[in-house]
């Protein structure tokens, strides 16, 4: 990995590009609750160019630097999954508790409502080197998790790359990854 951080790498698409992709991103006041600002990225991934232009501007610091694409349940799916096959690397779903038919390990974490889980296979050797791939950073509670749960696969993080970033939320000090890699923030 090169010795300056991902954020002060120029980007592979011209501003103009990533200015007019976000752009798509709707936000949806009061969803799923009361006081909640929903990042809604479908007219976003609608637009093709726009959704190439987002997965290539993720990976783009990290090319080179890993053999997996880890995308958590469930929006950042659509993002790994777009950047794996973009990257030829393979794919790694981590998945909310309950809904692989034979999770190799599982880490709980708290949520601001609740705890929550989550779990992933062991289908890559040990030492793979994995890219965390999400679509929203608000207070990385998640991607903590999916750190801990690459840790305990016997997996190397890469990197971590978001999508979007809620700026104030302590998501970037609360995952701690100087990889941290956001396409777009708030």
């Amino acid at each position: 990995m090169p010795e300056q951080s991902p954020q002060s790498i120029a980007p592979t698409a011209p501003r103009a590009e990533l200015t007019r992709a976000e752009s798509l991103i709707r936000e949806v006041p009061d969803y799923p609750s009361a006081g909640i600002l929903f990042r809604d990225i479908t007219p976003l991934l609608a637009d093709g160019r726009a959704f190439r232009e987002t997965v290539d501007a993720l990976i783009a610091p990290f090319r080179g630097a890993f053999d997996v694409v880890a995308g958590l349940e469930a929006r950042g799916f659509l993002l790994a999954s777009a950047a794996a096959y973009a990257s030829g690397a393979g794919l790694m779903p981590i998945r909310k508790a309950g809904k692989l038919p034979r999770p190799a390990a599982h880490v709980e974490y708290a949520l601001e409502y609740g705890d929550a889980e989550v779990e992933a296979h062991a289908d890559f050797p040990r030492g793979s080197r994995v890219l965390l791939i999400d679509d929203v950073l608000a207070t990385g509670g998640t991607l903590v998790a999916a750190h801990t749960l690459l840790g305990e696969l016997g997996y190397a993080a890469a990197g971590t790359a978001v999508l979007f970033e809620i700026a104030g939320l302590g998501g970037r000090e609360a995952v701690g990854d100087p990889t941290l890699h956001t396409v777009f923030r708030s």
